[in-house]
This record gives C-alpha cells, structure tokens and sequence, in this order.
C-alpha cells in the first residue's frame, strides 16, 4: 500500500472527514528531501494501515491547501484527527525519527 494522492478538490472527504488518523505529506516534486521521505513513508502506511491513512499533496497543483494550512517549507507532514491538525512535522527524517514522531498515532 502507497501513500494515495488527495487534491483541494477531495482533501475535505479524505481527510478532514476521515474516520481514522491521516498524515499528509505536503511534498513537491522538484524537492530532494521529498522524494527521500517518501518510501519511508510508503513502509509506515503498509505496516500500520489499520492504524494511520498516509496521503500526499503536491502543494504546486494544489496551492490553496498549502497556503491554508501555512505550508512554508517540505517536506511537511500534518497529522489530522478528527479534521483538526494534531501534529505537524517538518523535514525528511529517518524512519525510526518518523516512527517516535507518531507514535502516539501508530499504538
């Protein structure tokens, strides 16, 4: 399973009214770190899918989200629950760093 790709069109459905915890990773595709982050998070989204539903955001088609949600710098993962942003992490990390990030998320 693969982080699935949401837009300013579908963000509202699939993450804001989501059942369950979403990441979104806030991700371009000129940007190095971006493209490192991203198989990391492709393994976390497999292994705890019951879990935590990991989406992406390309914040060049869809510059409404990432000026609403204040996206200054990528990569940037937002977790939401309840259609609020519980967490914000900025930056590539390793996958153990992203795993304590969330891990009040993944229990």
């Amino acid at each position: 399973m693969t982080a699935r790709a949401v837009t300013d069109a579908t963000f509202e459905q699939e993450v804001l009214k989501s059942e369950k915890t979403v990441l979104v990773d806030f991700w371009a595709e000129w940007c190095g770190p971006c493209r490192a982050v991203s198989p990391i998070l492709d393994q976390i989204a497999t292994e705890h899918s019951d879990k935590l539903d990991i989406v992406k955001v390309n914040v060049d088609e869809n510059p409404q989200l990432a000026m609403k949600y204040q996206i200054t710098s990528i990569p940037a993962m937002k977790v939401y629950r309840g259609g609020e942003v519980v967490k914000t992490v900025i930056g590539a990390k390793p996958k153990p760093a992203l795993e304590a990030d969330l891990a009040a998320y993944l229990a």
